[in-house]
């Protein structure tokens, strides 16, 4: 796969996951106090695995290596991180 196609289509999923998020963190704000001390490290790290992806991604597309394969490896990485981490989080907010 092409580099700008591979960011382009990690970009739009990225974008999904951060809609996702921000439902998330929406229902997070609505919780009790003494609740949200359990899952603040939590939404913190996912919104911490959002931003290297965003770097990542904006660093693939400003500088275009030729080997970019260490950059995919490490970014589909971040992206089953994210996924766990959400569902991580989901469970821990469930009523």
């Amino acid at each position: 796969m092409e580099l700008k196609p591979y960011c382009d289509s990690l970009s739009m999923e990225l974008t999904a996951w951060k809609a996702k998020i921000y439902d998330t963190v929406r229902r997070f704000d609505k919780m009790d106090t003494g609740d949200k001390q359990k899952v603040v490290p939590q939404i913190n790290e996912l919104h911490m695995i959002v931003e290297e992806m965003d770097d990542r991604i904006g660093r693939l597309r400003d500088e275009c290596p030729a080997q970019w394969e260490p950059e995919k490896f490490a970014l589909e990485g971040d992206l089953t991180r994210l996924k766990a981490k959400w569902e991580q989080t989901e469970e821990m907010m469930a009523p």
